[in-house]
């Protein structure tokens, strides 16, 4: 795609209006709509609702896709998604190094797989609008403990996972993305440091998340799709992306089968099996790596 005519802070500010104007005006009809979920508890009102909710989170995907066609104007290099399907469910599962990187995903499956939920944690209900968009939408909040809070509050143990079970038995019934960024938190040099990390582009994944979700609803999900993404200018910046200055993004997929002994067992409390999930999450993430070694060098003339 040639070069935008226009400056890019300029295509910044603009692209920032756009997102700001859409939001709003998306907002506003999923916030009636979820009123009248509230006081129409009958079923065939509810599915309508969450029919049309679903649709309204798409058109706002839809026109964000548009300005970032037109203002960003990035190279796209997308591999791996034959074979997703609308109607089935699915876990997905990604590296993660800007918060672009939900864009990117947005971007690429809007419409292939129903719209991405995110588990969040509970205070980001309160962020103006985008809050109660969320909660709207269903996303999953929850209720985080440290391991020093769970030690001076041993009731509280397994109340993550119990939440998780809740959660998840809205979706039974309904083909659903659920999407987890297994290392948790942004990849930096200074994160990677700190962990010590055994992976030369990945921070540690948390094998804890994808776990809980498989518990919660294994013999819905019709598989895990395992995301990889590279930017090859370097991880940008949400800025970056409003301005255009992210020229080339690598998207790749795979589709991977869940292991049928991973269905129906508790990570909480199966030592052997946590032990074994671990390992198999922690292959995932040496592949990952490897395949980040090889994009970094295929795409380096592009960055």
């Amino acid at each position: 795609m040639s070069p935008s005519p226009l400056p890019a802070p300029l295509r910044g500010v603009i692209a920032a209006l756009l997102l700001g104007v859409n939001t709003i005006a998306c907002c506003i009809p999923l916030f009636i709509i979820a009123l009248l979920k509230l006081c129409l508890p009958f079923a065939s009102a509810q599915r309508v609702a969450d029919d049309l909710l679903r649709r309204i989170h798409e058109r706002w995907i839809s026109l964000n896709n548009l300005w970032i066609d037109h203002l960003a104007r990035s190279r796209w290099h997308v591999s791996g998604l034959q074979g997703l399907d609308y109607q089935h469910s699915y876990l997905v599962t990604s590296n993660h190094q800007s918060w672009v990187d939900i864009l990117v995903l947005q971007y690429v499956l809007n419409r292939r797989i129903r719209p991405l939920k995110f588990f969040l944690k509970q205070q980001l209900i309160w962020v103006p609008v985008i809050g109660l968009a969320w909660w709207a939408l269903g996303f999953p909040f929850m209720k985080r403990y440290s391991k020093a809070y769970l030690a001076k509050h041993p009731e509280k143990k397994g109340k993550d996972l119990a939440t998780t079970r809740r959660t998840c038995a809205k979706f039974r019934g309904k083909p659903t993305g659920i999407f987890n960024f297994a290392e948790g938190t942004r990849f930096t040099p200074g994160k990677h440091r700190e962990q010590q990390s055994p992976f030369r582009y990945l921070l540690k994944p948390k094998a804890g998340g994808i776990a809980f979700v498989l518990d919660a609803m294994g013999e819905q999900l019709e598989s895990i799709i395992n995301v990889t993404i590279h930017y090859p200018g370097g991880n940008p910046g949400f800025w970056d992306l409003l301005c255009g200055r992210v020229h080339d993004i690598v998207v790749h997929f795979e589709e991977l089968p869940i292991p049928a002994d991973f269905i129906g067992k508790s990570y909480d409390q199966d030592e052997a099996y946590r032990a074994r999930f671990q390992q198999w999450v922690n292959e995932l993430w040496a592949q990952k790596d490897h395949l980040l070694e090889q994009l970094h060098k295929q795409y380096q003339a592009h960055s």
